[in-house]
């Protein structure tokens, strides 16, 4: 099982307060030339791998990740089909409809004052 990241720091420093009760304890019971015992050399072992994956880790950090433009490019969806291909079949399945005659500017205007022009000349109701 893999160590956690955070808990690498805590467990160098844990090995490092046991192995310097090891080597104390070492010290007062045979003196400094006595070689060392085999849970301290355990010890010493441990915080190397451990010192070594630490490194290994903070290596890995500084490498460049890609950016959240690059995993956005990178997304998989399907791609895209021919969209003229798809048009020109749709444009020969249906006909096209023509447009509705629309009046025009000029011919608006015309009529609105031809409905004026009526309403002046029309004679007025007596008001009851």
């Amino acid at each position: 099982m893999p160590i956690r990241t955070a808990s690498m720091t805590k467990r160098i420093s844990a090995n490092g307060q046991a192995l310097h009760r090891a080597m104390m304890s070492r010290m007062e019971t045979g003196g400094a030339d006595q070689e060392p015992s085999e849970a301290e050399s355990a010890l010493i072992e441990e915080r190397r791998l451990l010192k070594e994956e630490r490194d290994k880790r903070k290596a890995q950090a500084l490498q460049s990740r890609p950016s959240a433009l690059d995993r956005l490019v990178r997304t998989h969806h399907p791609q895209a089909k021919d969209k003229t291909r798809v048009r020109k079949e749709t444009q020969d399945a249906n006909e096209t409809k023509k447009a509705k005659p629309h009046r025009t500017r000029a011919e608006k205007h015309a009529e609105k004052a031809a409905a004026l022009d009526a309403a002046r000349r029309s004679p007025k109701k007596p008001a009851k």
